[in-house]
């Protein structure tokens, strides 16, 4: 086991370098099992969900082979079997990607239900409705998700809630069906539009994708492509949320500025001084910032994402700050981390108020799930003394060597054998 030791008070300055999404590239290298011949993925982050659809895609009969340390070939071309209820199946969530990618393909697949961070029920009953809609047989039974149908037929699917795991599985699945599928209240976030991208490389024909309406006419077969993936949306805004906790002048570095714009329009209200330039931002903060109120949404609103980060940040704010997570049931399992150090949160429901504190403490706490981790790391950079940070295979899953990125621009931070 590992853990991270943070001595906080640091001012942080200097360039720090935003890797590819990772929420996007869950979900393009299980599309990348429906071509017919060889993809070539590339911006890829180094962490541990990459690291586990890779083993799930090689025992799948794929050979997924790493160029460099970003950079992924995967050959589909061998006999690929449909069956995927093994332990790296069960870690992530996004594993449930596969459902989409091998019901497009072959018209079948047997899939463990998902795993990946605890915080709350997080059905897939709309994938599975989408699934059903496009003429597919579902059964769930002993932890094991089973969709199979003769043949796929485009239809008109409308989304009860807004669902960006929902929607892209349902892209997946219809870009292999017959006809023209319409997906109506569709989920707009960037990693949507990536993996629809990838796909049209792939040869699909996928339109409409950032909107709420992603309009998809079938097509028999899809090839092997070469892609680059965009870069993370959550990962620029934590070290965002992390410059303007701990003061001093921080570049992000390749990022698209748009992605950001929900965050960087709250942290210019907060105080913090914000310059966007045509593929970085950066941050400078000095002094104790404004306390604000944040309330999560689906893209282009606040991501569900960053409010941990933000809830850590707003804990050292002046004044009282209100937080509403409108996108999951219970994602504040993080807060008794967060007090213990000191901060100063009450929940309520969806609700937290956060009387802000001049100071926070170092002391040892937990990264419960992997943005409730980055929340700890964000506080422990902060606190006075020092600050210890176990469970944190939950951060890996997520953030490419975050001390690394963060002992460059002048925290201190390091990695521990227990």
């Amino acid at each position: 086991m590992e853990k991270l030791v943070i001595t906080g008070g640091k001012r942080l300055n200097g360039d720090v370098y935003i890797s590819g999404a990772k929420n996007a590239a869950v979900a393009i290298i299980p599309a990348a099992i429906m071509a017919g011949g060889v993809c070539v993925i590339d911006n890829l982050p180094y962490i541990e969900d990459v690291a586990s659809l890779s083993s799930t895609l090689n025992k799948l009969g794929a050979s997924c082979e790493r160029i460099d340390k970003h950079t992924l070939r995967v050959d589909s071309t061998g006999d690929i079997t449909t069956y995927a209820a093994f332990d790296e199946v069960k870690k992530i969530r996004a594993s449930y990607y596969l459902l989409g990618a091998l019901l497009g393909r072959y018209k079948k697949a047997e899939v463990a239900l998902p795993g990946g961070c605890n915080f709350g029920t997080r059905p897939i009953d709309l994938h599975l409705k989408g699934f059903k809609l496009l003429g597919a047989k579902v059964e769930v039974s002993n932890g094991i998700v089973r969709v199979n149908a003769d043949r796929l037929v485009g239809t008109q699917i409308y989304m009860d809630q807004v669902s960006v795991g929902a929607t892209i599985n349902i892209m997946l699945a219809a870009s292999m069906a017959e006809g023209t599928t319409i997906i109506e209240n569709a989920a707009k976030e960037p990693h949507v539009v990536d993996t629809a991208n990838f796909l049209n490389m792939m040869g699909a024909n996928i339109k409409g994708a950032g909107t709420d309406v992603i309009r998809i006419k079938g097509v028999e077969k899809l090839h092997g492509a070469e892609y680059t993936i965009i870069p993370d949306q959550i990962e620029a805004g934590t070290y965002m949320i992390a410059a303007a906790i701990a003061g001093g002048d921080v570049t992000v570095q390749n990022i698209i500025p748009k992605h950001m714009d929900s965050l960087t329009a709250k942290l210019a209200e907060m105080g913090v001084r914000v310059q966007k330039h045509d593929d970085s931002i950066r941050i400078i903060s000095e002094g104790r910032l404004d306390g604000a109120n944040i309330k999560t949404m689906s893209y282009p609103g606040f991501p569900t994402d960053l409010q941990p980060q933000m809830t850590a940040l707003l804990s050292v704010c002046n004044g009282v700050s209100i937080v509403t997570e409108n996108v999951w049931d219970n994602r504040y399992q993080y807060v008794d981390q967060l007090r213990q150090l000191g901060a100063m949160i009450t929940v309520e429901g969806r609700v937290a108020m956060i009387q802000g504190r001049e100071k926070l403490y170092g002391a040892k706490v937990s990264a419960t799930d992997l943005r409730a981790g980055a929340a700890m790391v964000i506080a422990g950079l902060f606190a006075d003394g020092v600050t210890e940070i176990d469970n944190i295979r939950y951060i890996d899953r997520g953030y490419e060597e975050i001390e690394e990125k963060l002992s460059n621009i002048g925290a201190s931070i390091k990695r521990v054998e227990v």
